[in-house]
């Protein structure tokens, strides 16, 4: 049961640092051995190792992080969650996300922040409409909802949305998957490690992995800042820092990273609904809890580990977002980020073992990362667990470039959000 506090012992934990407060997970020092450790403390790491205890019973699990829980691409995103993909190996994939997500708060006890409050994708033409109806079809067929809206549709959904006969962009009508919507990004991350730790996991912050143990050719560990640890299996979930481990491990893997810069405005009474995107603009928002403005836009197409993001790509982002909504160019900025991506040549995730036997790779999300994070922690913890793939992560395996089998969601899924 969660301790309850009063309004006088919230202020006073404020005022003294917060010295009367358990930690919500513990700083354990490291083990010399464990069943699986997985490199990496952002959502699907934390997740990966939420789901080996629970869905496989393991004992004896770590999660090595570099910085803080909560310090990487998990608190650096804009929180759409969503399942509105065209091709059904990816329908499969995020709507097992959705669906837990859905039930994630009672699962974790611990309240996500889901707001189901729907996802708008925009047409502009009628040549847009045409590919929407079919988009529509598609999602229909793979068992996800969705409708097709016409243009008064969207005007009533979004009544600030510029639907003007002379907006540059004229609306023409928009994909509406209704489930979709936004969760808080770092809430997910605390309720995953919270309940990793309480079932045993060790969450070892501020722990660099600097290189890995191979002996006999296979992985048998990582040499890491606080001593080596070894395992029988290990997973790296770093999401941009993917292609830094695998060169260590002494492979190369079709992955590159970039920027993807978001901001958020000061926050006004709520004016939008639902989350909305424009790919002719290539812009997207949604107003938080708070009031506040999020949005972001597209990749920063120059590789970069920058997460400070740059002004032109946050003058590309504004200009779209005044194309839609006009009357939101009296909204002050109040700041923006970026998050690492890794980006695969098809824009789907990589989920299997890598060239070197016994590790394995929860990879190149790119902008898909967060909205994925209950199915890639359940699908890659059955992989470590069992050493064989679920049906619904079998065809993201690396195999797939040799294969050509390839699922090309740069186009299918929209714009990147």
């Amino acid at each position: 049961m969660t301790k309850r506090y009063s309004a006088f012992a919230l202020l006073k934990e404020g005022l003294v640092g917060h010295t009367g407060w358990q930690p919500a997970w513990r700083s354990p020092e490291p083990k010399p051995r464990y069943d699986v450790v997985v490199v990496g403390g952002g959502g699907h790491g934390l997740a990966t190792a939420h789901y080996l205890v629970r869905n496989h019973g393991l004992s004896s699990v770590a999660v090595i992080e570099k910085g803080w829980i909560g310090g990487g691409n998990s608190g650096r995103n804009t929180t759409v969650v969503r399942s509105n993909y065209f091709f059904p190996e990816s329908a499969a994939l995020y709507e097992m996300a959705l669906k837990l997500y859905e039930g994630l708060s009672r699962a974790l006890n611990y309240n996500i922040m889901l707001s189901q409050r729907g996802m708008v994708s925009l047409c502009h033409s009628p040549a847009e409409m045409e590919t929407a109806a079919r988009t529509v079809n598609a999602m229909q067929i793979n068992g996800i909802d969705a409708e097709l809206l016409s243009r008064a549709e969207v005007q009533r959904l979004m009544p600030a949305l510029n639907c003007g006969p002379d907006a540059r962009y004229p609306v023409y009508g928009a994909v509406h998957q209704a489930r979709g919507g936004t969760a808080r990004h770092d809430a997910v991350n605390w309720g995953y490690a919270r309940a990793a730790d309480r079932a045993g996991v060790d969450i070892l912050q501020n722990t660099e992995v600097t290189d890995f143990i191979i002996e006999d050719g296979a992985c048998r560990g990582v040499r890491t800042s606080r001593g080596d640890i070894r395992a029988d299996r290990v997973g790296i979930a770093v999401a941009g820092h993917t292609s830094v481990l695998a060169a260590r491990a002494g492979f190369r893997l079709p992955l590159t990273s970039f920027a993807l810069q978001a901001a958020i405005t000061e926050a006004v009474k709520p004016a939008l609904d639902c989350v909305v995107v424009s790919p002719a603009t290539g812009t997207y928002v949604s107003q938080s809890d708070k009031g506040d403005m999020v949005l972001g836009g597209g990749l920063d197409l120059v590789p970069s580990y920058g997460q400070r993001g740059n002004l032109p790509t946050l003058e590309t982002v504004i200009a779209g977002l005044l194309e839609m909504f006009p009357s939101f160019r009296q909204l002050r900025l109040a700041r923006q980020w970026a998050g690492i991506t890794d980006v695969t040549p098809d824009s789907s995730p990589i989920i299997g073992e890598s060239p070197l036997p016994n590790l394995f790779l929860n990879c190149g999300w790119g902008t898909g990362g967060f909205k994925a994070i209950p199915a890639g922690g359940t699908l890659f913890a059955h992989l470590l667990a069992t050493g064989k793939h679920h049906e619904i992560s079998r065809p993201f395996d690396l195999d797939r470039f040799e294969r050509g089998r390839l699922i090309d969601e740069a186009a299918g899924s929209g714009i990147a959000h």
